[in-house]
């Protein structure tokens, strides 16, 4: 069995056409071969949406969250409406087709398609995920970085997109790029009116005591999945969880803090600007260990 599956999508929106009204509804194609136009917008300029699933022992996590999430995005940009019984079962297939590993991810993508076509363009990629066991375990150092926006940006300027999971990711790779010239693996984004946001690929997470905080999802940022599941874990063991509006001082002072995503899962922060922090290597361990044991 292979260890990269491509499939594309035949239809991927119930309110466009299909691009061969004969062909099945998805096909795995040759990952080595050309597959997407140079036309098409998600190369030309990035207007389209994605998601990545992580997929722990053959199961994908958080599957209906990552759909929902997906179809909420798609909204957002005004796409046509995913159908999302094609998406899932195209997910299905790509993970049956892949070769065993305990931990792989699948990343599902719609473009607005190829510029003045009606039909938009869907592909669902799966491949075994890189070993984060290190990161896991002996933690990232961060950097803040100002977003350059308020905090009620969503609210007010909804066209910016704001905790829509697009493919423009050009700000995101160029904040990564700037955590390296300091020194930093990763970077936790501010308001410009000093409100703590997310990371540019993950979702922060703090504990304040017996209570585990995530900035609220008003502020714009991405509703997180394996934030979500990290919120039923602390729950299951008598914690208490909160949406708010952090502030440095507040993360600076938390007994412990934490950048979460689907595939590296839940990676301690052990620096923040050149500071040292607090880990919670037990607790970290053990929401690790719930996420990878998820069957969902």
């Amino acid at each position: 069995m292979p260890e990269h599956v491509l499939i594309i999508l035949n239809q991927p929106s119930v309110e466009a056409p299909a691009h061969d009204p004969k062909a099945p509804s998805f096909t795995i194609a040759d990952v080595g071969r050309p597959q997407l136009s140079v036309m098409d917008l998600a190369a030309t300029r990035g207007d389209g949406i994605f998601e990545t699933l992580s997929v722990c022992g053959g199961y994908p996590q958080a599957f209906d969250h990552h759909l929902a999430r997906f179809a909420r995005s798609a909204a957002m940009l005004d796409l046509p409406v995913p159908d999302l019984v094609a998406w899932a079962g195209a997910i299905r297939a790509a993970v049956l087709e892949l070769d065993a590993a305990d931990e792989s991810f699948v990343k599902i993508v719609l473009s607005r398609g190829v510029e003045g076509a009606e039909a938009p363009t869907g592909w669902v990629y799966a491949a075994h995920s890189p070993d984060h066991a290190q990161v896991r375990a002996t933690g990232i150092s961060v950097v803040t970085l100002d977003r350059g926006y308020r905090h009620d940006v969503a609210s007010t300027s909804p066209w910016l997109l704001a905790g829509a999971k697009t493919l423009s990711y050009a700000v995101n790779k160029a904040a990564m790029r700037e955590a390296a010239r300091r020194g930093a693996d990763d970077v936790v984004f501010v308001s410009s009116d000093g409100i703590l946001l997310e990371g540019p690929t993950s979702t922060l997470v703090f504990r304040r005591g017996d209570t585990m905080v995530t900035p609220d999802h008003d502020l714009g940022v991405l509703d997180g999945t394996t934030q979500a599941n990290l919120f039923r874990f602390a729950e299951a063991r008598g914690m208490h969880t909160a949406f708010e509006r952090p502030t440095l001082s507040e993360l600076l002072g938390a007994d412990a803090a934490w950048l979460v995503s689907s595939v590296r899962l839940v990676a301690p922060i052990r620096r923040i600007d050149a500071v040292d922090v607090p880990m919670d290597s037990a607790l970290t361990a053990a929401m690790n260990d719930d996420l990878l044991g998820l069957r969902e």
